[in-house]
């Protein structure tokens, strides 16, 4: 969906701040099927758009990628999306890409179907990055993706996912080289993209 034609629909998009009341499921490393532990890289993944089509990420083979659980209702939306549009258009033309995954598995703070979110991240926010079907991150029915990127890189507290807005860096080569928590904004970790760039 192209972000030029998409309008705003602000009936579902009231603004709740991440802590409250939430129940965070620490959990263990969930289980991975023999195909996901197969895995070497992002590259060898297939997702879903926002229509349902397939994408295989090796489409971005050679980019550096920041893959983020997004979410509409969260209180770290107002200031995460911003400034991945920032990093995004400071750094697409030396070889950046940002992948968005909304999910509402956390206090269900991404609520609206998936056209709703094109419509709300465009309009809004001006992405121009891929913004996905919306999946789950934790669980038995976790995008087999987000299975890859945590056995990577484990959190502090287990592999699960927190919350909202976990970032995971990927290099050229489709290796995760580094794990952010919600609470790291996209703009802190621009040196860490600029060295996986080659960008002084």
């Amino acid at each position: 969906m192209s972000c030029s034609s998409v309008r705003l629909k602000r009936s579902w998009l009231s603004t709740r701040f991440c802590g409250t009341n939430r129940t965070l499921v620490w959990g263990t490393r969930s289980f991975q099927s023999m195909a996901t532990q197969s895995k070497q890289s992002v590259y060898d993944f297939t997702v879903k758009d926002a229509k349902g089509q397939e994408v295989d990420l090796s489409k971005f083979r050679g980019k550096v990628l920041l893959i983020v659980n997004v979410a509409s209702q969260c209180g770290f939306t107002n200031s995460n999306y911003p400034e991945l549009t920032t990093l995004y258009q400071k750094y697409k033309d030396q070889g950046l890409e940002i992948l968005a995954f909304p999910s509402n598995q956390f206090n269900g703070q991404e609520p609206g179907t998936n056209d709703e979110i094109q419509e709300f991240v465009c309009t809004r926010f001006k992405a121009e990055y891929p913004v996905f079907a919306k999946v789950d991150v934790n669980g038995k029915k976790a995008e087999p993706l987000y299975d890859f990127l945590k056995s990577s890189k484990g959190g502090l507290l287990g592999d699960s996912i927190k919350w909202n807005f976990t970032k995971f860096l990927v290099d050229r080569e489709g290796k995760v080289v580094d794990r952010y928590a919600p609470t790291t904004t996209p703009l802190s970790i621009e040196k860490d993209i600029k060295k996986l760039l080659g960008v002084a």
